[in-house]
């Protein structure tokens, strides 16, 4: 008997280009109606109707809403397709790299600015829902142990640089840091009570500085 042979399907370029649009699309559809009316609120049909897809389309592409919220977290988190996790991120490990404590805080203050603009509201949908949804508690409680061991990998470096405050342990800066950069503290300030981001990153700065370097100096002034 013949062997049977295997045929290979074949997906060309423009094809992957169109699936990553499509996808993309899809994202940003349920961005919009994530942060516009909440996790619960917002079914898989309607993000198909808002990204002009067909709902099996929708399906294909990430499975299931909690799925679909997961795949834009790690998007707005890390800015780009890539699978690299934040600590493997140049972004990051610059701060890590640098020698000045003091700017090492600027750095980290200026990250965490620019990934709180693109998820800020977002990190406000996934805690809201954690409440009612198993695998959204699942995916804040990651998130939160992630964004501490990242913290906890800044603090590191300081303590490297022996640049904390006398007396002040790593387990404790790490505490200290990781609430100061918190996304609720940026809700707050930012969503609730009107702070520019550039206002949140001066205030994270020279927070962050009194409460974790050995010799802060002097933060700037603003005028009245």
């Amino acid at each position: 008997m013949a062997e049977r042979v295997k045929t290979r399907r074949y997906e060309s370029p423009r094809r992957r280009e169109q699936a990553a649009a499509t996808r993309h699309q899809i994202l940003e559809a349920a961005q919009r109606l994530f942060e516009r009316q909440g996790y619960a609120a917002t079914t898989m049909a309607a993000i198909a109707a808002e990204a002009g897809v067909a709902l099996k389309t929708v399906y294909v592409a990430f499975e299931t809403k909690s799925g679909l919220l997961r795949a834009l977290w790690h998007l707005l988190l890390r800015g780009d397709q890539e699978d690299a996790p934040v600590a493997d991120r140049r972004w990051y490990q610059e701060v890590l790299e640098e020698p000045d404590p003091d700017r090492l805080l600027r750095l980290t203050a200026r990250n965490s600015r620019a990934v709180k603009e693109r998820a800020g509201a977002l990190m406000g949908v996934i805690r809201s829902a954690a409440s009612t949804d198993a695998d959204i508690a699942d995916l804040w409680a990651r998130i939160q142990a992630d964004f501490h061991d990242n913290q906890r990998g800044i603090v590191k470096a300081l303590h490297t640089r022996k640049a904390l405050r006398p007396g002040l342990g790593v387990a404790r800066a790490a505490d200290v840091l990781w609430t100061l950069n918190h996304p609720d503290l940026w809700l707050l300030l930012v969503g609730e009570r009107g702070w520019t981001p550039g206002e949140w990153e001066r205030w994270f700065t020279d927070v962050a500085r009194s409460q974790l370097l050995v010799r802060a100096s002097t933060p700037r002034r603003t005028a009245p």
